[in-house]
């Protein structure tokens, strides 16, 4: 190890920055985060320093630097691009034992500036040593994706709730224990959803009785149209965390991948006219898996309130008192038409956009067509390929051009992303003829003109 890696508590402590310009500012600003009562050495600062003196923020001295300036600092910065300022920086502050940090010259440097993950009171830091920064800064980026602002609330609540921990539990083997099922539990979960007072609650009531089984908790996550790079940073959070994992047909293999690796999966899969567990039977096995502690992800292809029968789960854990979250996943209408070049409105060609499922619940097609048969504007059929036939004769029954432009997606955002492109007259011959298989989207409007111009993501097709 290069260098012992320290938290500095500078809180009101003088800090003095010797140089004015936008790399002084960047380090300023890092400095007031911690509160740091700020020095600032520059006869010609920019005009963000110069802000934060107006604001009394910190103390700008315009003037060059001098040797006494040094003296009684916490820490000394230098952000110049003078060599030898620098140099008589780092050598004036070492010979009083001041850390000292120079910008870019790590044989200068007493300490370094790490890369930082701020989620205060948790605080991360990367460092390469100052031998590659913009490594550190890429890792930084990996970390910050994957944890959550709301870890803060976390640690400040668990401060909050320190002392009673270890009142209440003697050995550290037994608090370790315990804070190891509230922080991968549901109180750590009701935090990170915003609610810190119903977490507090929890909190209480397991110090209370550490004995009580915890009821599970049902997360309803939306996997996206199948690219694993589409999922939320919070949907990947609690597929990672889940017990069990409920999956359907159009959840694709790769975002399967990505759930926690000793998980249990149970495969709900549904085809027309073939399901492998009936809807009813799902939403009692969420019920059931919860009411055992687990913590449950129901993994729905898309978004699970768009046509995903996430409506029909919920409401049944609402009836049974079985906490859940919900979170939204990018909808096929949505991947689908971007990845393959078809902006779903555009003024030119469409100021509207309907999402509409090709059947209902008893299978049948009943739609409102006069409503759909209307020109500038965006059709987009869901789970609608056994009925292409139909939809066709409807729309042109009801007023719209035989030729109105239409693009079948196939797993789209997928490596097996195909586009077919016709025209409402065509679109029965083309599923006829050609091997197009579900999940397909159909979307019809001048939109799909646009296609053969913009697409970037199946130039192949």
């Amino acid at each position: 190890m290069n260098y012992l890696p320290i938290f500095i508590d500078i809180k009101q402590k003088p800090c003095l920055v010797v140089g004015g310009g936008d790399i002084a500012y960047r380090k300023i600003t890092l400095l007031l985060k911690a509160n740091a009562q700020v020095v600032c050495v520059d006869r010609l600062a920019c005009k963000s320093v110069q802000t934060l003196a107006d604001e009394k923020k910190i103390t700008l001295i315009k003037r060059d630097f001098e040797s006494a300036d040094v003296n009684a600092q916490m820490l000394i910065i230098s952000a110049t691009d003078d060599a030898a300022l620098n140099a008589q920086v780092s050598r004036l502050a070492a010979s009083v034992n001041i850390p000292v940090n120079v910008v870019d010259s790590p044989d200068l440097c007493t300490f370094i500036m790490p890369s930082i993950v701020d989620r205060s009171p948790i605080v991360i830091a990367i460092s390469s040593a100052g031998k590659a920064p913009v490594l550190a800064r890429l890792i930084r980026a990996k970390l910050e994706s994957s944890i959550p602002n709301a870890y803060g609330k976390l640690a400040e609540l668990a401060g909050d709730f320190r002392d009673q921990v270890k009142a209440k539990f003697s050995k550290i083997e037994d608090r370790r224990y315990f804070w190891e099922r509230i922080f991968s539990g549901i109180v750590a979960e009701k935090v990170f959803s915003g609610k810190v007072d119903e977490a507090k609650a929890d909190m209480q009531k397991q110090l209370d009785d550490s004995n009580a089984t915890d009821i599970g908790e049902v997360y309803l996550v939306g996997g996206g149209p199948g690219d694993p790079d589409l999922l939320t940073f919070k949907a990947l959070r609690l597929m990672q965390q889940a017990d069990v994992i409920l999956y359907d047909r159009l959840v694709s293999e790769a975002v399967m991948e990505l759930v926690r690796r000793d998980a249990q999966l149970i495969y709900v899969g549904k085809e027309r006219d073939n399901h492998s567990v009936p809807q009813d039977g799902i939403n009692q096995l969420l019920v059931d898996l919860a009411k055992q502690g687990k913590r449950v992800c129901r993994l729905k292809g898309g978004d699970p309130f768009i046509f995903g029968r996430g409506g029909e789960e919920i409401e049944t854990l609402a009836e049974n008192g079985i906490p859940f979250q919900v979170v939204p996943g990018i909808t096929a209408a949505s991947g689908c038409s971007t990845y393959s070049g078809i902006p779903l409105t555009h003024r030119d060609y469409s100021q509207s956009c309907r999402f509409v499922t090709g059947h209902l619940k008893d299978g049948s097609m009943n739609l409102p067509w006069n409503e759909l048969a209307v020109e500038q504007q965006t059709i987009v059929f869901y789970m609608a390929l056994k009925g292409a036939q139909h939809l066709s004769n409807k729309l042109i029954e009801h007023g719209l051009r035989a030729d109105m432009p239409v693009a079948l997606v196939e797993k789209g955002t997928t490596p097996d992303h195909k586009v077919w492109t016709t025209t409402l007259a065509g679109l029965p011959d083309i599923v006829a003829t050609q091997p197009i298989k579900a999940p397909t989207l159909i979307i019809v409007g001048e939109v799909v003109k646009l296609r053969e111009k913009l697409n970037w993501f199946d130039a192949s097709n």
